[in-house]
């Protein structure tokens, strides 16, 4: 696991844009179970978060249509959160950065 003052700035770039962090497996459940849409996105350390994914959830939030609820765990630091989200993303190998859309609780996309 990564240190937490090494992935602060990390989390920090999808909290600011209001991004609901997921830190453990009981918040993953309650909220990607909701009704509705919700995104959640695997963050990690990697530079295909730094350099891709991150900036692009940043720029898919300024769009007019948003799902109901934007999420995040960080793998490599909540581990359990990051499996239990996983879990949701059934036919997909484990993969970060990832973002899922969920609708109902049920993946739609990948």
């Amino acid at each position: 696991m990564y240190p937490e003052f090494f992935i602060a700035p990390m989390r920090d770039e999808l909290t600011r844009l209001g991004v609901v962090e997921l830190r453990t497996a009981d918040q993953v459940d309650a909220t990607l179970t909701k009704e509705g849409t919700v995104m959640v996105v695997v963050n990690s350390v990697c530079g295909c978060a730094a350099g891709r994914a991150r900036p692009g959830i940043a720029l898919a939030l300024e769009h007019s249509v948003k799902p109901d609820v934007v999420s995040t765990v960080f793998a490599g630091a909540d581990v359990e959160a990051t499996e239990k989200a996983r879990s949701y993303f059934t036919g997909y190998p484990p993969s970060s950065p990832a973002v899922a859309l969920l609708r109902d609780g049920k993946l739609i996309y990948m």
